[in-house]
């Protein structure tokens, strides 16, 4: 791929841009709000589009729309395959087919990932990096088409997953779009809490709400395309919420300790890193002042023991300038980890043995 068109300069369609130009792809860029365009061509993304054909267009815009675009593109010849990044799949394909665009060219696609953030400013080249990307062709799409959105996913770095359009709308109804209706039901209970109560909060409240943060017209967009499926999953949640909060009220806590043992394996059950099973990982909790540096030095730190932080979270201590930082590592790593940081200055608690090991909390 040479050259490519991205249509709608948001959060995924600004990312797309600048992880193409990082392969050395000309990107063009088009939008009906001309400060997105300008904003995404300062950040590097591209520039604006004015008619050129390209290799391939991917369309970035709400579902309702994606079927506009493609026919709009196509009377313009304005590339030789088409995909779009619609997080819903059955409605824009039936769209598309109603308005008679050319489904030859046209490649459905969703990358699964994202940010609680909206917009240009909020794009980055890495965002798919590792991620599932669904593409959902249909009985008539070409082959050079399809083989022209494999390696738009490949260059983003991400992981092309070929299923049907129906598949897909009720998958994501499951790990996605229900998931958001219910972390904003619990976001929004926080609205009548006084600020006492939300002083206490703590990092699982965060974990649970981040997504509510999301856009609510562009989710409702996204609802609207996959009422059906997402009300079905959102039926069983309801149905295990009322049952818990009937056990909680009659003291007959069977009902509770039943889902969550099954929250427990469901959990489980969420793919590891890089899509593998999951692992579990001991976890290195070490409190960072609050300075220039702090967590910089202790990266720096388990670089040179050459230990990979497989993932790390930020907790921060309310009215103190001191914070949690929770280092996720292998099992195997921790004495090493353990020993560099007592080099650089920390203390670390003696390791306790066991296949799961946690350190205790390490001071500077």
């Amino acid at each position: 791929m040479e050259t490519a068109l991205v249509v709608g300069t948001g959060l995924i369609g600004t990312s797309v841009a600048l992880a193409l130009r990082e392969k050395g792809v000309a990107v063009h860029l088009s939008d009906v709000d001309a400060h997105a365009v300008r904003l995404a061509r300062e950040l590097g993304a591209g520039q604006e589009w004015t008619g050129q054909a390209v290799d391939l267009a991917l369309i970035a815009v709400p579902p309702h729309v994606v079927g506009e675009r493609l026919a709009e593109l196509q009377r313009r010849g304005a590339a030789r395959a088409y995909t779009d990044v619609a997080s819903v799949k059955v409605d824009p394909i039936a769209d598309a087919r109603r308005i008679g665009t050319d489904l030859t060219s046209y490649v459905p696609g969703h990358p699964l990932a994202g940010r609680e953030r909206s917009g240009p400013a909020a794009a980055r080249a890495d965002l798919f990096l590792g991620r599932p990307w669904a593409l959902c062709p249909g009985p008539e799409t070409d082959a050079d088409a399809v083989r022209r959105a494999r390696e738009l996913v490949a260059m983003c770095g991400a992981n092309a997953v070929t299923m049907g359009a129906g598949e897909h709308d009720a998958a994501v109804a499951l790990v996605s779009h229900a998931p958001h209706v219910a972390a904003s039901a619990v976001a929004a209970s926080l609205e009548g809490g006084d600020g006492v109560a939300l002083d206490l909060a703590g990092q699982g409240l965060r974990d649970v709400t981040r997504i509510a943060a999301g856009d609510p017209l562009l989710w409702r967009m996204i609802l609207a395309g996959n009422a059906l499926q997402v009300a079905g999953v959102l039926d069983g949640i309801a149905a295990d919420l009322a049952a818990a909060a009937s056990a909680l009220r009659t003291g007959d806590l069977d009902d509770v300790t039943d889902l969550l043992r099954r929250g427990v394996d469901g959990h489980g059950r969420i793919p590891g890193k890089h899509g593998g099973p999951a692992r579990d990982y001991a976890v290195v909790q070490v409190v960072l002042r609050d300075r220039p540096g702090e967590l910089a030095r202790l990266f720096n730190a388990a670089g040179l023991a050459e230990v990979n932080v497989e993932d790390v979270r930020l907790e921060h201590s309310t009215g103190l300038p001191v914070g949690v930082a929770e280092m996720s590592v292998r099992p195997e790593d921790t004495d090493r980890l353990a020993e560099a940081l007592r080099f650089h200055g920390w203390h670390v608690p003696p390791v306790p043995d066991g296949p799961r090991r946690t350190l205790g909390m390490v001071t500077n």
